[in-house]
């Protein structure tokens, strides 16, 4: 990849557009971007990232809001990068998301992010517009994720220094970023998972095989082997149920003799109560017998009154009869009779069956004519009952249609007074939204001030902190060079104290120490010095964390005066006091025309509402007058024709009615003679009857027959007394007929107590021995179940219990926590650790240049300080010393061997990343930082390195503001900063 061109708009640090032209600066082959601290150096590369991945390098990509706080409110963040890759040229315009002011209105709305990639071949051609689409295309031709790109196209030096003096696991999350090991972690991670999985397997159907043996040992009432293997357990079962059976033959043996003993009594008492029993039988029948004899009288006595009974119940029916039918003809004459008189004044006395008729039939046609009638005469009430109902509408309906005419005579001038009063106020309300604007600006501009003033402070005070921390950061870095001084110039009497007679020295290799140097002076230890160069480091940390806090101090100061000048807080505080007091005012105005708007809608919705209701109530009146005389003319026609037709009587109903009365009296004196006579004949029949039945059944009068007659209950109980005495005769007869009763009676009488007693004795002892035999058969029967399921369990156990053996080893080879790993590293890290050796290899080749041959890093197995967990070694990495033949930690170098060494480490993973990433070439590179901890010589050594990258054709851009590299490098890109932001300046 090769850049052409960038332009930046209202991004960073960068207020307005600023071009840098690459094409020039690429030509020089190496280039130098330098500025004040905070002017945008690092902004470039953020501009170049961004262009091509949407994101920015590191942790500044966490925090929201590319855009420009200088920038104009209106200006849109853009950055167009024009980029080759893999011969072919590119156009890239990005622009991330922001907030603009609203076209319409106060506020802000969110404006997306955008993108337009476009391919120059003779002439610009969009390729897409969607941002998905345009950053897989640029993944796939840089071949390369955002992390890997950063790491090798804008080698962050000081992330290397860290990286360099980090832990295994810090060193592990750097390398897992850059290179695709995160396949061997999901192996890891899946062998982890598949040994948990078969271990809670296997351990699940263990315990299902310990839980079918506990139950084996409860039925058998054994006691489970706390040491026999699952495997072992079929066996134990089968000798608890061998011994199980032993005692279930037994228990049968006793069962059988005890079930013939029990048989044995039983049938012996089950005879003894059958001639006890028989016994009993021809003793009570003797006793029946004389008690029947005793209650003979009483038979004979039952017999003949149920003879009687029955004879009276052949005519009583007959006699009650006649009864009834006499007494029913003299009902019906006297009725009749009564009836004859109350119609005598409509008919006459004594007069025939057929005038009676006659003048029934004369009323029924009357009454026929009179019933249609009746049907004006419910028009004509209905009427009656309308037209009143008209007359209380009319009299509600009058008034309030007046009162309606009234106001409709009202209304219109109060809309017209109503709307002139809503335009007014309107007039006066246009002017709130630039009193709301001026508040708002005042307000922030009161806010600026206060934040100013206070910042005169807090500037001092940093200031202060800053010079403080240089001093104690430049004092802690002198007592480090003091104290490694001291030590080298006492390095040979610490060797010398270190000889042993006899073997050879580390240094010249001869086993003869004739004369071993001694020191006169205290030598620093190893310890002494780490401590000191940790104490400067974080000195110096402190140092540059109080030089940035000025920066940030400054700038905002800087930024606030140049929004709000030297204007007092207390002028401001009184021009947001008047802005306010003006915003009031004309959104009281506001309020007013809200208020009289509403008015006027409702007078318009009162006047509208008012004409329909006055519509409305004088249709409906002229409606109900004109429905009025129709229905008076309809009833005076009705009211004539119903006074003729009613004749005497007070009203239609009332002439029907009568004649109804006096037609159904007619008919009932008609009805009532005939029943009359037809009663008499029946009652003369009934009696003629009656007699000849009680001649019959040798009945003298009905009284007697009636005396004797009984009810069928009566009777019913008579009988069952008879059929009692004939059944007990018969009983006693039988039995006393019996010849096994007669030779019962003459056997002596059985002890049926001594029996009982027997028959329980061998009852009880027969359920004992058959719940003990019941019992062993349960047990065997379950103890046979349970040795089933045992062996299935055992069976189902054994494969788990293999798998999660083979699974446990191979998780612990692979996340390097088994001995059978004799490295103990794990997978991933195994993996890890070949591309960091890599890495070194590649490292090495310029860090040999950089130092002139006195360092070189050593990549180790072994595990980092601090590491205590398995499986974390092979990133371990150390520095050779040339000069010294020993290994050392990273740690203890200094600021500027550090720097080379991190160069060195992040030049080597470049050009491993790279390959990683399928070769693809990358022409245009940059060096961020960190050359001010370098002397002359050793910068002369780095510059001659980076020189060296320029081979075919390929850009060095080394950001620093290092003034020496000033005057070393010609082609420059110049960032100024000032208070509307920075701008940039190409030098070639």
């Amino acid at each position: 990849m090769r850049l052409h061109r960038l332009e930046v708009t209202a991004f960073g640090p960068f207020s307005g557009t600023e071009v840098i032209d690459f094409e020039a600066l690429s030509d020089a082959g190496l280039f130098l971007i330098q500025g004040q601290t905070g002017a945008g150096k690092t902004s470039v590369l953020d501009a170049i990232c961004f262009a091509l991945y949407g994101a920015v390098p590191g942790v500044r990509n966490d925090v929201k809001g590319l855009r420009s706080d200088h920038a104009a409110p209106g200006a849109a963040p853009r950055v167009v990068l024009e980029a080759t890759i893999r011969g072919r040229r590119f156009r890239i315009t990005r622009s991330p998301a922001w907030e603009r002011p609203k076209l319409r209105g106060t506020g802000t709305t969110t404006e997306n992010a955008k993108i337009v990639l476009e391919e120059h071949d003779g002439d610009w051609t969009g390729l897409t517009t969607r941002i998905d689409e345009a950053s897989d295309l640029v993944g796939q031709l840089l071949g390369m994720n955002r992390d890997q790109f950063c790491q090798v196209a804008m080698l962050p030096q000081g992330a290397f220094a860290s990286f360099l003096r980090a832990d295994a696991a810090e060193r592990r999350k750097v390398l897992e970023r850059l290179f695709a090991a995160e396949v061997f972690t999901r192996v890891e991670t899946w062998l982890a998972d598949r040994r948990a999985a078969t271990h809670r397997q296997a351990e699940a159907l263990r315990a299902r095989v310990a839980d079918v043996a506990g139950r084996i040992a409860e039925v058998a009432a054994a006691e489970l082997p706390a040491d026999l293997p699952p495997e072992a357990l079929p066996a134990w079962a089968a000798e608890v149920a061998a011994h199980h059976a032993d005692v279930l033959a037994c228990a049968e043996t006793l069962r059988a003799e005890a079930t013939a003993g029990l048989a044995a009594a039983r049938a012996e008492g089950e005879a003894a109560q059958a001639l006890a029993e028989r016994q009993a039988r021809h003793t009570q029948a003797l006793r029946r017998r004389e008690a029947f004899t005793e209650r003979a009288e009483e038979r004979r006595r039952l017999t003949s009154r149920l003879d009687e009974a029955e004879r009276a119940g052949r005519v009583v029916g007959l006699v009650r009869q006649a009864r009834r039918h006499a007494e029913q003809a003299d009902r019906s004459r006297r009725y009749a009779a009564h009836l004859r008189r109350q119609v005598e004044p409509l008919v006459g006395a004594d007069v025939a069956e057929d005038v009676l008729a006659k003048a029934e039939r004369d009323r029924r046609d009357e009454i026929a004519a009179l019933d249609g009638r009746r049907a004006d005469a419910e028009r004509l009430r209905r009427y009656d009952a309308e037209r009143a109902r008209l007359a209380e509408e009319r009299a509600r309906l009058e008034p309030a249609a007046a009162d309606l005419a009234r106001l409709l005579a009202e209304l219109p001038d109060q809309v017209r007074a109503c709307a002139r009063a809503l335009e007014a106020a309107n007039v006066a309300a246009a002017e709130r939204p630039g009193a709301q604007r001026a508040v708002e600006t005042a307000e922030r501009r009161l806010a600026a001030a206060r934040r100013r003033d206070r910042l005169d402070d807090l500037v001092v005070q940093a200031e202060d902190a800053h010079r403080a921390a240089t001093d104690v950061a430049q004092e802690a870095r002198d007592r480090v060079q003091a104290l490694r001084q001291a030590r080298l110039d006492g390095m040979a009497a610490v060797l010398a104290a270190e000889l042993v007679p006899g073997e050879p020295c580390l240094v010249c290799g001869s086993p003869d120490h004739p004369d071993p140097l001694a020191s006169h002076t205290d030598i620093p230890g190893q310890d002494e010095v780490d401590r000191a160069q940790a104490e400067a480091d974080h000195a110096q940390a402190r140092r540059e964390e109080a030089a940035a806090e000025v920066a940030r101090l400054r700038a905002e100061h800087a930024h606030l005066t140049g929004d709000v000048g030297d204007t007092a807080v207390e002028a401001l505080a009184e021009d947001l006091e008047n802005a306010r007091a003006a915003l009031e005012s004309a959104a009281a105005r506001a309020a007013e025309a809200d208020r009289l708007a509403f008015e006027l809608s409702r007078a318009e919705e009162r006047q509208d509402k008012a004409r329909a209701e006055h519509d409305q109530l004088a249709d409906r009146l002229a409606r109900n007058r004109a429905r009025d005389e129709e229905l008076a003319a309809e009833r005076d026609r009705l009211a004539a024709a119903l006074d003729e037709a009613r004749g005497e009587d007070p009203s239609l109903d009332a002439r029907v009615a009568r004649l109804t009365r006096e037609a159904d009296a007619l008919r009932e004196a008609v009805e009532a003679e005939r029943q009359a006579a037809h009663a008499g004949q029946a009652a003369a029949e009934s009696g003629e009857v009656a007699a000849a039945a009680l001649a019959d059944q040798a009945f003298r009068t009905a009284e007697e027959a009636l005396t004797a007659w009984l009810e069928d209950e009566e009777q019913g109980e008579l009988r069952g007394r008879i059929e009692w005495f004939n059944r007990e005769e018969a009983a006693f007869r039988d039995q006393l007929a019996d010849p096994g009763l007669a030779a019962a009676a003459a056997e002596p009488a059985p002890d049926l107590d001594a029996l009982r007693a027997a028959l329980e004795i061998a009852e009880a002892v027969h359920t004992t021995v058959a719940s003990a035999a019941e019992r062993a058969a349960r047990r065997r029967d379950r103890l046979a179940e349970l040795r089933a399921d045992l062996d299935a369990a055992v069976r189902a156990w054994l494969p788990a219990a293999e798998e999660h053996r083979v699974a446990e080893h191979l998780a612990g080879v692979a996340s390097g926590k088994s001995g059978a790993n004799r490295l103990g590293m794990s997978l991933s890290a195994y993996v890890l650790a070949a591309r960091l050796e890599q890495v070194v290899n590649a490292a090495n080749e310029r860090l040999a240049r950089m130092s002139a041959g006195r360092y070189a890093l050593l990549h180790t197995i072994d595990k980092a300080a601090g590491d205590r967990k398995k499986g974390a070694g092979g990133l371990g990495l150390r520095v050779t010393d040339a000069w010294t033949g020993q290994d050392r930690d990273p740690a203890t170098l200094s600021g500027g061997e550090s720097f080379i060494t991190s160069l060195a480490l992040a030049l080597g993973l470049a050009d491993v990343v790279t390959a990683e990433a399928g070769g693809t070439e990358i022409n245009t590179l940059f060096v961020d930082e960190g050359f001010g901890t370098l002397d002359e010589q050793t910068l002369d050594e780095v510059m001659d390195v980076l020189d060296g990258l320029r081979d075919g054709g390929r850009a060095v851009g080394i950001v620093s503001h290092v003034a020496e590299l000033r005057a070393r490098i010609p082609a420059q890109l110049r960032i100024r900063k000032g208070r509307t932001g920075s701008t940039t300046t190409v030098m070639v």
